[in-house]
């Protein structure tokens, strides 16, 4: 199903968006170097129950998942790049750390990833994967535009990934996005441009790429919904929820705070 949201349905998506933003702002600013990722999670609950939002993961039980998943927010360590869960973990010096957020607000979902490094050590590594994804994400959105195609933000992704000398996974990608998390037309990090669904003014799209440090498959961690790097390498993950608008796409996901 593609939803195609009117100009009220917009507004309210403009709230839900930027109330994911501002809560992965306000949870990267307090996690530090021993920071527990079940403390992460219980922040991410009271700032959603706060607010008079619903998660959209809580009880979210997928195919691609082993039961609901029982957390209010995805948290990725080093080599776990998607749909990790929250576990009794201290976060290091260095630790690569991926948020992943979802959130329903007067009927409108948005969803949102940010990664950045922990503490005060700095790898050149980590810092080339984190960029990539945000420099594809950015040319994905750029072209976003009404009467372009699904494939033209595929291909801008893949090209940036491509061109930076990452492997591609195309498992899982981004999606459509409106009243319920996952929907259609599936975004995929890769593709070919021209093709695809064609992006129409009140379409809401999650465009989310991710990348592996040296490798394109996915191991299944022993909970069944963390996903990681076979080879146990670095991963970084980037997501805005987008409207389309007659003008060009609009970012929902922008923290109404200042970003650093």
């Amino acid at each position: 199903m593609i939803e195609i949201l009117n100009d009220e349905e917009l507004a309210r998506a403009a709230v839900t968006g930027q109330l994911v933003g501002s809560i992965l702002q306000e949870l990267r600013s307090r996690i530090r170097v021993g920071t527990n990722l079940l403390e992460v999670d219980r922040w991410a609950r009271s700032m959603i129950l706060d607010a008079g939002a619903t998660s959209c993961y809580v009880d979210y039980e997928p195919s691609f998942g082993r039961g609901p998943f029982g957390h209010y927010i995805c948290t990725g360590v080093n080599d776990a790049v998607l749909h990790a869960k929250p576990r009794d973990y201290r976060l290091a010096d260095g630790d690569l750390l991926t948020l992943d957020l979802a959130i329903v607000k007067d009927g409108v979902a948005a969803d949102d990833a940010i990664s950045f490094i922990v503490g005060s050590t700095r790898d050149a590594g980590d810092e080339a994967l984190i960029a990539v994804t945000e420099r594809a994400l950015a040319a994905a959105i750029d072209v976003a535009r009404p009467g372009a195609r699904i494939g033209d933000l595929s291909h801008a992704i893949g090209t940036v990934l491509a061109s930076a000398g990452y492997n591609i996974n195309m498992e899982f990608g981004g999606h459509g996005i409106g009243s319920t998390m996952h929907q259609d037309p599936h975004v995929a990090n890769n593709g070919r441009p021209g093709r695809g669904v064609r992006l129409r003014r009140g379409m809401l799209l999650a465009i989310e790429p991710w990348v592996m440090a040296d490798t394109g498959e996915l191991v299944t961690d022993d909970d069944g919904w963390t996903l990681r790097s076979a080879t146990g390498c670095r991963t970084a993950h980037s997501e805005h929820t987008i409207a389309i608008l007659e003008d060009g796409p609009r970012i929902l996901t922008l923290p109404a705070g200042p970003v650093d």
